[in-house]
C-alpha cells in the first residue's frame, strides 16, 4: 500500500477523470489524498477521496468559480492565454503551499496532472517518485503531430511535420515563456537543475493519459514510459443531479448538447444549436455546465429542454447524437457509449480533440469561431444519415469497454511506483516517528 498525493487542475474536466481514477487505486488498497483549493473540497469528498486544502492565500472560497466565469466569457486565444495565466498563479502556490502539507499527509508518491507542470519539481524537491497523468489530450511536444491548442489538420508529409515544428517553437518561446521562467526560478532557490523545454517536466517513471490509443492521430511518437488506456470514468463518484425526466419524449431521438464547465459563457453557441436543430425530428437537451441561469436563454426556439447543470453520463446513455465544445471527457464519455458526435471546439485543447473526432470519424467539428446555423444542421443530418459515424463510434465503444482504461491505468501506475518505501516506528508514546528503511 502507498499513500499517494494528487496535484490536479481545479476544473471538472480534470478533477472527474482523476478523481475515478484514484477511487480505483482506493480500490486496490491505496491511500489517496488529494490536494487543492477550497472551492474542490465538495466534489473530491463526493468521490470518496481524502482532501488536503491549499492556496487559502491565493484561492479563498469562490475564487475558482469568478475565474471561470471570466474564462467562460472568451474565446480562442485570449483564452488560451488566460488558461496559461491561471497555470502560473497556480505553480506558484502550489511550490508555496505542497511541500509542506505532502510531508504533513506523509505522501509517498506523487500523480500529477500534465497541465500542473509545477508539481514533478515539489516531486523533486521532496525525493518522491512522481508519475504524469494526462486528463486533457497529452500535451507533449512532437512534430510529427500538431500542438493540441492549434486547429490544423493532421499531416504526415515533410510540409506538415515543418508547421508543427516552427508551431511547436513558437508555442515553448512565447506562450509558456512566463510559466517556464516561474517553474526555473523556483527550481533554483531549491537547489535543482533548470529544465528546458515542456516535454521535460513530465516524469521519465511514466507518463499515463486517459485518451485512448485508437483517438490518436497517427505517427505521434511517444517516449518508451508513455502509456496511453483510458477513459477513466466513475458515476458513482459523482455527486447527484437533479434534471427533469419526465419532460424527455421517448418517441423521439435525443440530441444532449454542452458548452462545458468552463468555456459555457458564450450564448451565442447555444442559440445557434436550437436553431439547427429546427426541423429534425429530434429532442434537443442544453446544459448550461453551471455556468448560466437557464432563464437567460427561455426564449430558445424548439422549445429546448435547458438546465444549468445536468447527470452528463445518464443523459449521453439515451442519446443518439452530443453536440459538446470538444473537451476530452465528453467525447470519451460519448464514445464510452457508442454516441457520435458534432464537436464545437473553443479552445485550449478542444482544437485537437476536433482533429482526432474527425481523423477518426466518429463525427464532425465546426471551430466555434466559424460556426453558423446552416453549418451546424448540415454537421448533425451529416453525422445522423450517414451509418460511418455510427459504426465507428460503436467501434470505440467495445475496445473502450474492452480495455478497462481504469483499471489498466492502476497496475501501470503500481508497477511504475514498485513497492512502497518500509517504515519503522523510532521512539514510544507520543515522541515516536516513522522513518524509511
Amino acid at each position: 500500500m502507498r499513500r499517494i498525493g494528487i496535484l490536479s487542475f481545479p476544473s471538472p474536466g480534470h478533477y472527474y477523470p482523476i478523481t475515478a481514477l484514484g477511487r480505483r487505486l482506493q480500490s486496490r488498497g491505496h491511500e489517496v489524498v488529494y490536494f487543492q483549493v477550497a472551492d474542490l473540497e465538495p466534489p473530491i469528498r463526493a468521490a470518496g477521496l481524502e482532501f488536503h486544502p491549499i492556496g487559502q492565500a491565493d484561492f479563498p472560497l469562490g475564487k475558482i468559480r469568478d475565474l471561470d466565469e471570466q474564462l467562460g466569457k472568451l474565446k480562442g486565444f485570449a483564452a488560451l492565454r488566460f488558461t496559461l495565466d491561471r497555470f502560473n498563479q497556480s505553480a506558484k502556490m502550489i511550490f508555496r503551499d505542497a511541500p509542506a502539507a505532502c510531508r504533513d499527509r506523509g505522501i509517498d508518491a506523487l500523480l500529477i496532472d500534465q497541465v500542473e507542470t509545477s508539481g514533478g519539481s515539489v516531486a523533486e524537491y521532496l525525493g518522491l517518485p512522481f508519475i504524469s497523468v494526462g486528463l486533457a489530450l497529452p500535451i507533449n511536444i512532437d512534430a510529427s503531430v500538431p500542438f493540441s491548442a492549434y486547429p490544423w489538420l493532421h499531416g504526415l508529409g515533410p510540409a506538415s511535420r515543418i508547421r508543427n515544428w516552427l508551431g511547436n517553437k513558437f508555442f515553448e518561446l512565447t506562450i509558456t515563456s512566463s510559466l517556464q521562467r516561474t517553474i526555473n526560478e523556483q527550481r533554483q532557490a531549491w537547489g535543482l537543475k533548470p529544465l528546458r523545454g515542456i516535454n521535460a517536466f513530465f516524469s521519465e517513471l511514466a507518463q499515463v493519459v486517459q485518451l485512448p490509443a485508437a483517438l490518436e492521430l497517427s505517427g505521434r511518437r511517444v517516449p518508451p514510459h508513455f502509456h496511453y488506456t483510458g477513459p477513466w470514468t466513475d458515476a458513482t463518484g459523482r455527486a447527484p443531479v437533479d434534471f427533469p425526466w419526465s419532460r424527455l419524449d421517448p418517441n423521439r431521438p435525443l440530441v444532449y448538447a454542452s458548452m462545458g464547465t468552463l468555456q459555457n459563457g458564450l450564448l451565442q453557441p447555444y442559440q445557434i444549436i436550437a436553431q439547427a436543430c429546427i426541423g429534425l425530428d429530434l429532442q434537443l437537451v442544453i446544459s448550461l455546465g453551471g455556468g448560466q441561469d437557464p432563464s437567460v436563454l427561455a426564449d430558445l426556439p424548439g422549445d429546448p429542454i435547458v438546465v444549468g447543470y445536468a447527470p452528463q453520463l445518464e443523459l449521453i446513455r439515451r442519446s443518439t447524437l452530443t453536440i459538446s465544445h470538444g473537451g476530452l471527457n465528453t467525447v470519451l464519455e460519448s464514445l464510452a457509449r457508442g454516441v457520435p458526435m458534432v464537436v464545437l471546439p473553443v479552445t485550449n485543447d478542444q482544437p485537437g480533440v476536433g482533429s482526432r473526432v474527425e481523423w477518426s470519424s466518429v463525427g464532425q467539428s465546426i471551430p466555434v469561431g466559424r460556426l453558423t446555423v446552416d453549418r451546424l444542421h448540415n454537421a448533425i443530418c451529416e453525422v445522423l444519415g450517414n451509418p460511418i459515424y455510427h459504426e465507428q463510434a460503436k467501434k470505440f465503444q467495445s475496445r473502450i469497454e474492452s480495455g478497462d482504461g481504469l483499471t489498466r491505468a492502476a497496475e501501470l501506475i503500481e508497477s511504475a511506483f514498485g513497492p512502497p518505501p518500509m517504515t519503522v516506528a523510532v521512539g514510544m508514546g507520543r515522541h515516536a516517528y516513522r522513518t524509511d528503511v
